[in-house]
């Protein structure tokens, strides 16, 4: 089996990837850092070091061995003693929590702690549960059952067993578990719900969630029907994934554990955060595919964005001029046909803006929906520590997150419609002995017609469960699963439009694009080379989504693009 390892050095924060040969898979993961230790390229590999799988970032057991946790050509990111004893906190208090914190706590960047304000809050709702079942008074949730069993009154003995049973009686969910990135933003969101101080959970049950989330590495949530009660199952040991030394059970404590909308947004806020930067990555493709195709950037002056005043329209022409003004970043491919005949180019090019303006319009608007939920108690019922009460309501109800995923998924679509229209066809000396490009296309054009269907919206359906007392419901988290794979797709597509952009720019050599966009060309061909003949291109397209993920594309450019703006070119000519 070969490994590839990612070290990352603490000292020097330098990052080199080295291939591992593990020929006895049967020994444990520590095996890997053992023979790093023995490497020349490698220093600096103390006592301390963390391993975590680079597709989900789940933290590897040293002791767990080789052919159960990894497979052939899996990247491990090796993170040495000094990078790790920098660790990065963030304070949970319910309030203030944004979508990029959440993806760097399931990336596993950020270690999480409750606020002290957030600590003083949770221990005064408690209080008020406390008071609440001393006192015998009937309460929904406290000493009731759920649902249209509200109306039945639970017997003080048996309030443990109530909440024990709710768990177990909720966790009905089929399907392949949430990964561990995903496990973990939901955990770090109902950690961050519950530090509001209206679900009336202990502190000490809330500090062990947030024990579980740094010290545990990942838990698994199985299913999509109820994730919240496996998760809150799990931690109380009888789930699949591990056992605290402390059982939970007390009064309304599971219902607190499972009554929200995490799972939905946490998803949400996952696929969010990858639309947002795949949209950004997709301007820069397009600029490339612009240039290469030889189209003018004479559609994307200024004079003609402001007339119509929708700010994302006018950020993308922003992005374009900075990208392809060749009197700032001179491109000898946009001067060689500067004074040609053609007045004006397809829809695909031309209207780059206007379609993909209300893509980051779009992405903007569910950014301020997720994260008012992501920092929303939504529990049932409340307690409010003031008055001294609980008052059921609909809080848990799914459908402000479930509308904006579907919105979410609908517009990011738009950009691999965009790209697949834009691509040119087969890219390949000696056509018909080599195809080139030909099913790299097929392969974008069947995720764009997929992804017409996955963006039908999931939210305008509704099902009547729970005997008629729950008769209307968000769908909200197959929005938000939909909205993952869809962004997924969308990731694929714009990686062959960019694998596409870079082999065009090879038929124009030797005259070089802008800057920029050489950039781009030369982050691309540290991972793909250029296609001479064919070969098998699965990897490629792998290799240059993995640059998309991990945002290089845009990091790449950034720099350009600031400088440009802060200089204030344009128009361009």
């Amino acid at each position: 089996m070969r490994i590839f390892a990612k070290v990352t050095s603490g000292e020097s924060g330098k990052e080199e990837t080295l291939v591992v040969a593990c020929t006895d898979t049967s020994r444990p993961v520590s095996s890997i850092v053992e023979e790093l230790k023995a490497r020349e390229e490698v220093s600096g590999v103390g006592e301390r070091y963390q391993l975590r799988l680079a597709e989900n970032g789940a933290i590897l057991n040293d002791k767990s061995r080789i052919e159960d946790v990894l497979k052939d050509d899996d990247v491990v990111l090796v993170a040495l003693q000094g990078a790790i004893n920098g660790e990065k906190w963030i304070a949970l208090d319910g309030h203030s929590l944004r979508v990029e914190d959440l993806v760097k706590i399931g990336k596993g960047k950020y270690r999480v702690k409750l606020s002290e304000e957030a600590k003083v809050a949770v221990s005064k709702a408690r209080k008020v549960v406390d008071d609440i079942v001393a006192s015998g008074k009937v309460v929904y949730g406290i000493n009731t059952g759920f649902g249209r069993f509200a109306n039945i009154v639970i017997s003080h003995s048996q309030l443990d067993e109530l909440q024990v049973n709710l768990l177990r009686s909720h966790s009905a969910g089929v399907g392949d578990p949430l990964g561990p990135a995903h496990t973990r933003m939901l955990l770090a969101l109902r950690i961050n719900a519950l530090a509001k101080g209206y679900s009336g959970v202990r502190l000490e049950t809330l500090e062990q969630m947030v024990d579980a989330l740094n010290e545990k590495g990942t838990v698994g949530a199985s299913g999509d029907l109820a994730p919240l009660s496996h998760l809150a199952l799990g931690l109380c040991g009888e789930g699949d994934v591990w056992s605290p030394t402390t059982g939970w059970g007390k009064a309304k404590e599971g219902l607190s554990l499972i009554n929200g909308t995490q799972m939905i947004t946490s998803l949400g806020a996952d696929a969010l955060h990858r639309a947002k930067m795949a949209a950004l990555q997709a301007d820069i493709i397009a600029a490339l595919s612009i240039d290469v195709l030889k189209g003018t950037p004479r559609a994307f002056d200024p004079d003609i964005h402001t007339t119509r005043i929708h700010p994302g329209q006018q950020e993308v022409a922003a992005r374009l001029c900075a990208l392809l003004d060749s009197s700032v970043y001179p491109s000898e491919i946009r001067e060689g046909h500067r004074n040609c005949s053609k007045v004006q180019d397809a829809y695909t090019l031309r209207c780059v803006p206007q379609v993909h303006g209300v893509v980051h319009d779009t992405i903007k608007f569910v950014t301020t929906i997720i994260t008012a939920e992501m920092n929303s108690a939504t529990d049932n019922p409340m307690v409010f520590v003031e008055r001294g009460e609980t008052i059921s309501g609909g809080n848990f109800h799914g459908e402000y997150p479930a509308k904006a995923l579907d919105y979410l998924a609908i517009a990011i679509h738009e950009i691999a419609n965009m790209t697949y229209s834009e691509m040119p066809a087969f890219l390949v000396q000696d056509g018909g002995l080599n195809s080139g490009f030909m099913v790299a296309q097929c392969t974008a054009a069947s995720l764009v017609s997929e992804n017409k269907v996955l963006t039908h919206p999931s939210s305008v359906d509704s099902i009547t469960t729970s005997a008629g007392t729950e008769d209307h419901v968000s769908m909200g988290g197959f929005a938000a699963r939909k909205a993952i794979t869809v962004v997924e797709h969308v990731e694929t597509v714009t990686a062959i439009e960019l694998l596409a952009a870079c082999q065009g720019l090879e038929f124009h050599r030797p005259n070089k694009t802008t800057a920029p966009l050489e950039a781009v060309y030369k982050l691309v061909r540290t991972v793909v080379g250029k296609w001479d003949k064919d070969r098998r291109m699965s990897p490629d397209i792998m290799a240059v989504r993995q640059l998309l993920r991990d945002e290089k594309v845009w990091q790449v450019v950034q720099p350009y693009l600031d400088s440009y703006q802060s200089n204030k070119h344009c128009p361009i000519t």
